[in-house]
């Protein structure tokens, strides 16, 4: 019987090597899985704080062109105000010249 025993051992042996080489290959797959997808995070990190920067700049952009869209329209908004002025001036000229038309 301990022959019998002795090779039963063995295989038994045999199995639980084999099967703790399938976990060793198994964890090694899921240790390269996980660092990868460690990598890919990374990545996808660096592209959304290179988005970030890019959004930061055309806020700034927006803000340069408000600035000076703004400063345009208060030209403009002068001008018409001297325009306005003028004109009422005129017309209070020529109301006094040939009466309010009554």
């Amino acid at each position: 019987m301990s022959l019998g025993g002795a090779s039963l051992r063995g295989e038994m042996e045999a199995v639980a090597w084999a099967a703790i080489a399938l976990l060793g290959v198994t964890v090694g797959i899921l240790g390269v899985a996980v660092f990868g997808l460690y990598g890919r995070i990374d990545g996808l990190y660096g592209r959304i704080d290179g988005l970030g920067t890019r959004i930061d700049g055309l806020g700034t952009r927006i803000d340069a062109l408000g600035a000076s869209l703004n400063a345009r329209m208060d030209v403009m908004g002068a001008s018409l105000g001297r325009r306005i002025d003028d004109l009422a001036e005129s017309l209070a000229r020529h109301r006094e010249r040939h009466g309010d038309g009554a």
